[in-house]
C-alpha cells in the first residue's frame, strides 16, 4: 500500500488500483468548509488518475462523519448577518461536493464503522455502495436541535423510500445497521474486525475489471433514471454497443480465441 499526499482533512492511500480517502479532523470528521473542499479536491484527483479504478471513503473510529461543523457555524454567528452568507457558501459548496460524489465516474464505496449523521449520512448515501459494520449507526437529527436535515435528505432520498426517509427526518433517532439494511440504505453488514479487509477485497476485485465500460456504464445508468422508458433505452443502447467495441475487450476476446 502506498501512502499518498497527506492533508489535514483528507489523507489518501493507494493499493491495487483502489484509492482510500481517509477523512481527517478526528474523532468526528466534521464537514467543515475546508473538509468539504478537501474532499472535492481528492475526488477530482482520483477521477483524473488513470491508475485508480475504485474509491473508498472512510472515517475511522466511532464516528464516520458527524455532519457539518457546528463549532465553525457558531463562530460565524458573530458576523453582522448572523452567519447567513457563510452558511449559504457552506451549503452551496457541500451541494457541489455531494453532486460530484454522486456522479463520480468511478465506483465509490463508503466504509462505515461508526455513526453517520446528518451531512455525514448524506455523504454515505451519495456513494454507490455502503459497506458498514455491526457497530454503525445512521441518523438525520436536525429535529433534535431546533432544525431539520433538509439538505442531507436530498442525498438520502435518492437511496431509501419515502417512509424510511421520513422516519429518519421526523424521529431524529439513530438507527442501527439492520434497520439501514432493511431500508436499502446499505449494501452489506460486516463484522467490525474484518470490515476493512472485506471492503478492500471487494474493491480490489472490482478494480481489476475493465474500467472503461464500468465508468461509461455507470454514467449512462445513472443519467437514464429520470428518463421515459423509450428515451432511456435510446440513451443506453449506444453505450452498450461501446462496451462490446471496447479495445481491451476486443483484445481479450482475440487472445482467448487464439488460445482456443
Amino acid at each position: 500500500m502506498n501512502q499518498m499526499k497527506s492533508h489535514p482533512f483528507v489523507t489518501t492511500t493507494d493499493a491495487q488500483n483502489v484509492r482510500t480517502l481517509h477523512l481527517g479532523a478526528a474523532p468526528a470528521h466534521p464537514l467543515s468548509a475546508p473538509m468539504i473542499h478537501a474532499i472535492g479536491d481528492a475526488l477530482d484527483a482520483a477521477a483524473n488518475d488513470v491508475t485508480i479504478n475504485v474509491v473508498i471513503l472512510y472515517g475511522a473510529g466511532k464516528i464516520f462523519c458527524a455532519g457539518h461543523d457546528l463549532k465553525e457555524i457558531a463562530h460565524n454567528r458573530t458576523n453582522p448577518d448572523h452567519g447567513e452568507a457563510f452558511l449559504t457558501d457552506l451549503f452551496d459548496a457541500c451541494a457541489d461536493m455531494m453532486q460530484k460524489l454522486a456522479a463520480f465516474p468511478k465506483p465509490t464505496i463508503a466504509m462505515v464503522d461508526g455513526i453517520a449523521t446528518a451531512a455525514g449520512l448524506q455523504m454515505m448515501a451519495s456513494c454507490d455502495l455502503a459497506f458498514v459494520s455491526d457497530k454503525a449507526g445512521f441518523c438525520l437529527p436536525g429535529v433534535n436541535n431546533g432544525g431539520f436535515c433538509t439538505t442531507p435528505a436530498v442525498g438520502v432520498s435518492r437511496t431509501v423510500g419515502r417512509k424510511h426517509l421520513m422516519e429518519l427526518l421526523l424521529s431524529g433517532e439513530t438507527q442501527d445497521s439492520d434497520w439501514a439494511m432493511n431500508a436499502g440504505l446499505v449494501n452489506r453488514i460486516i463484522p467490525s474486525d474484518v470490515l476493512e479487509q472485506e471492503t478492500m477485497n471487494f474493491a480490489t476485485t472490482l478494480a481489476s475489471r475493465n474500467a472503461g465500460p464500468i465508468s461509461a456504464g455507470k454514467t449512462a445508468v445513472l443519467s437514464q433514471l429520470d428518463m421515459p422508458l423509450h428515451q432511456a433505452y435510446a440513451h443506453v443502447t449506444p453505450v452498450m454497443v461501446g462496451h462490446f467495441m471496447d479495445a481491451s475487450r476486443l483484445a481479450a476476446e482475440a487472445k482467448s480465441k487464439f488460445k482456443g
